[in-house]
This record gives C-alpha cells, sequence and structure tokens, in this order.
C-alpha cells in the first residue's frame, strides 16, 4: 500500500498546505484521481460498444457451435481478440479504484507510517482530524448523511455504468455477468452504505464525489456511443445497398 498511499499523502499536504481545508483538498485529491482513470473508463466504454456491434458474429458462432461448448468458447476468444475487444475491460477501473481506496484507508488510518518527515506527519496527524461542513472530526464515521448520499451515489452511478456497458449476446459467460451486475446493482450501493457508517468520513467524502464525476462521466461515455452509433448507421446502409 506504501507506493500508493505514500504519494496520496504528500499530495494531500501540498494541497492542505495551499489550502488550508483538509476536506477540500480530499475533493481535489479524488478529482485528480478520477481524471487519471478517464483513459481506462474510455475505453471500457470503447470496449462495450465494439461488443454490441458483434452480435450478430458472436450469434453465428453460437449456432455453428451450439453442441460443442469448448470450441464456442474458442471461437468467441478469437473474435474477441481479432476485434480487440476486452472482457475485462470493465473490470479494471473498479480494481484500481478499490487499490486507491484502500492505500487512501491506510493513510487516515495511520498517517505517521508515511512520512519520513516528522513535520509533514504531525502536520497530517492534525489535518485528518480536523472538521468539514457538518462533520466534527473526519477521522471518525459519519453515522448518517454521508453514508446515505455515498450509497445512492454508488446506485445512480452502478445503473447508469451498468446500462453503458449491457450487451444483448447470447454467450452464457455474459448472460451470467449481466445477472451478476443486475444483482450488484443493489448489494453494492447498500454495501458502501454499511461500510461508510464505520470508516473515516475522509474515505466517505472520497467515495462520494468520485461516484458523482462518475456520473457526469457516464452522461459523457453516452453522448459519445450515440455518437458512434450515428456515424456508423451511414456505413451500415452504403454496405446494405452495396450487397443489394
Amino acid at each position: 500500500m506504501r507506493l500508493l498511499a505514500q504519494p496520496m499523502g504528500y499530495l494531500l499536504m501540498w494541497l492542505y498546505e495551499l489550502i488550508g481545508n483538509y476536506g477540500i483538498s480530499l475533493i481535489i485529491v479524488t478529482l485528480v484521481v478520477k481524471l487519471c482513470l478517464y483513459p481506462l473508463y474510455a475505453k471500457q466504454i470503447m470496449s462495450t460498444a465494439k461488443m454490441s456491434k458483434l452480435n450478430p458474429k458472436i450469434k453465428e458462432i453460437q449456432q455453428k457451435y451450439a453442441k460443442d461448448q469448448m470450441m464456442m468458447n474458442e471461437k468467441l476468444q478469437e473474435l474477441y481478440k481479432q476485434e480487440g475487444v476486452s472482457m475485462s475491460a470493465g473490470c479494471l477501473p473498479m480494481v484500481i479504484q478499490m487499490f486507491i481506496i484502500m492505500a487512501l484507508f491506510a493513510l487516515l488510518r495511520n498517517p505517521m507510517v508515511y512520512f519520513s518527515n516528522m513535520d509533514k506527519a504531525d502536520m497530517m496527524l492534525f489535518a485528518i482530524h480536523e472538521p468539514f461542513l457538518w462533520i466534527k472530526d473526519l477521522a471518525q464515521p459519519d453515522k448518517w448523511i454521508l453514508p446515505v448520499a455515498a450509497g445512492i451515489a454508488t446506485y445512480i452511478s452502478f445503473t447508469m455504468n451498468q446500462k453503458n456497458n449491457l450487451n444483448g449476446g447470447n454467450n452464457p459467460s455474459m448472460q451470467q455477468m449481466n445477472v451478476m451486475n443486475k444483482m450488484m446493482q443493489y448489494v453494492f450501493p447498500v454495501t458502501i452504505l454499511l461500510m461508510a457508517r464505520s470508516y473515516p468520513a475522509g474515505l466517505a467524502i472520497y467515495w462520494f464525489f468520485s461516484q458523482v464525476i462518475q456520473i457526469f462521466y457516464n452522461i459523457r461515455f453516452n453522448q459519445l456511443k450515440k455518437k458512434m452509433n450515428e456515424e456508423e448507421a451511414p456505413k451500415g446502409k452504403k454496405k446494405s445497398k452495396a450487397r443489394a
């Protein structure tokens, strides 16, 4: 965790010295992290858009190898590789987010460990206990307002992301993934709510604002997908005319 926690700690301290408010510094760090992850999210959406266009080919392979599941999966993997589609593209941003959350939790729990400069360590120790808005101590949990807000933001973000990633293919593995995502749409926000009630309020602030930013990302990605579909529509008509 030191690999992530230490640079985040120094970034937080630099912002704190510049701004003088730890809560606002946390929000800016959240924005920086989400901006760094933007290319991964964009790649995820583009990969999903490509996947939806492969549905006719996927169905063709499924019908051709209906009695040979192993061959079907092999041919599907070949198709994904050929078209540059990654099945794991949607998981990578979330995995990175989890590592960042763990690093931030470790930093907020024991800041003294991650600073070689004792003056910086002492400053960090005092900063994490600062009040922010209605929260008296950012190192202590906020029992209701932040957790509920984080849960709601997570639900909206997850639902929008699920619609972006929804795939209509009949591949059993995709169908199973869609069922799991549907279940997680409700389980994940509740889990976040419960966790936020026991974790430092600073961590809940990070998660809440990261999900709010993600909602705007999803709106932007919806616009990009719509633009892609509009650009592809004339190409599809030209191909149909050429075949006729």
